[in-house]
């Protein structure tokens, strides 16, 4: 792990964002464009080539979130233990690559559930000693910015990705399985990116201690910490996973080929707002920008559930974008800020984790409201979630726990 600099020199460097959080940013658009070109058409694939129901898709979008938290926890507590990062990032990112080759050759809903399985166990496995990484080489002042950047680059790969899908489709006749061959490409060269890229330094020695976490290390973590879970978890719930934006778009009968089109505006606007929004973190009260937040997605909730053309699902996928880029680089900086140094990976691994679990219920529960009730009930449900949150924010603990350090 990369000590945190002091003194004239300390000062000057601490309001430099590390060439590191760059490298990551551009390993993450890789990544991100392989993953999008899969899973903006996933959904679409699951129904209507291998007659998957609405439920089963609001199931295995959140069985893969919850598998990929269960992950994190485990890597976030190694990559303490090692006092090591890469090692575990890199494996990471290696187990979601090789299993996209699985989707193009998928013939059935149980191997898609299990590709989408394991490349989520994949990302789990990368994503806590990543962000912990970014911890330990960001200053504390610009931390916000930080990770306000690597989403921006992270999203932009989620623009770029369905656009190359759309082409792609179009040019060949709907072939789903021949875009799912192409996204594997991207996913290699971050790879290459990383091993180029990125350095760290080696530890002298392994920590002396049992490979888990313990009661006295959970004792480190504060009320600040948890309270900071608690609306993250809140916020997530509400914000099931954007496959529902894509079936949306193709309920009021947008085809196939273009219905990743909102997952494009939704992340375009996600990523041009992203840093902006990270650096906004770094300077006000983070609960004025939280609160912002929630109500901007009661806003996206609104739209979609009314929407009965393509204009007003693309007003909400836009929307909905925005809320992300309020909230999601502020949330991060704020267990970053709360985590003491010797468990940023564990606390990053306990963040993903409530994460993991709560977009579980809420895609499951989402999926279930709008096969029984269409998407009215689904996007009401993340509404009245969304509000619960706004009231949280408005406790007395809120305050102190989602204020910048």
């Amino acid at each position: 792990m990369t000590a945190e600099r002091s003194g004239p020199q300390g000062e000057e460097q601490s309001r430099r964002l590390p060439r590191h959080v760059t490298v990551l940013g551009v390993v993450s658009l890789l990544t991100a464009m392989s993953s999008a070109m899969v899973y903006g058409l996933l959904p679409v694939f699951l129904m209507h080539v291998l007659g998957a129901t609405m439920t089963s898709v609001g199931l295995i979008e959140g069985a893969a979130e919850g598998i990929m938290s269960v992950a994190r926890v485990g890597s976030g507590i190694a990559s303490d233990w090692m006092g090591r990062r890469k090692p575990l990032v890199l494996l990471g990112y290696v187990v979601s690559a090789a299993n996209k080759i699985i989707f193009p050759l998928a013939g059935s809903v149980p191997v898609v559930l299990a590709a989408r399985t394991i490349d989520r166990f994949g990302k789990g496995l990368r994503d806590a000693p990543r962000d912990a990484f970014v911890t330990d080489v960001t200053p504390a002042q610009i931390r916000g910015s930080g990770f306000g950047l690597r989403l921006t680059f992270y999203t932009a790969g989620y623009v770029i990705g369905p656009l190359a899908a759309i082409w792609l489709m179009k040019m060949s006749n709907d072939d789903f399985r021949l875009v799912f061959w192409i996204a594997v490409i991207p996913a290699v060269l971050a790879i290459i990116v990383l091993l180029i890229g990125v350095q760290e330094q080696v530890p002298r020695k392994f920590a002396v201690r049992p490979l888990r976490l313990r009661h006295s290390d959970l004792a480190l973590l504060t009320i600040r910490f948890w309270w900071a879970i608690a609306i993250a978890s809140l916020l997530s719930l509400a914000r099931f996973t954007p496959a529902f934006l894509v079936l949306k778009a193709h309920a009021i009968g947008v085809d196939a080929a273009f219905v990743p089109i909102m997952l494009i505006l939704m992340h375009l606007v996600y990523a041009s707002s992203a840093y902006p929004f990270g650096a906004l973190a770094d300077r006000i009260d983070r609960r004025l920008q939280l609160l912002m937040g929630a109500a901007v997605l009661i806003t996206a909730d609104l739209l979609l559930a009314s929407a009965t053309t393509v204009w007003v699902v693309a007003a909400g996928a836009g929307v909905w974008g925005l809320q992300m880029a309020v909230t999601q680089g502020l949330l991060a900086a704020s267990v970053a800020d709360a985590a003491p140094v010797t468990l940023r990976g564990t606390a990053f691994g306990i963040y993903d984790l409530a994460i993991g679990a709560v977009t579980f219920i809420g895609s499951s529960v989402a999926g279930g409201l709008w096969a029984f009730s269409g998407p009215q009930m689904a996007f009401g449900f993340s509404g009245v979630i969304a509000a619960a949150a706004i009231i949280a924010l408005l406790l007395p603990p809120g305050r102190l726990l989602v204020t910048k350090k």
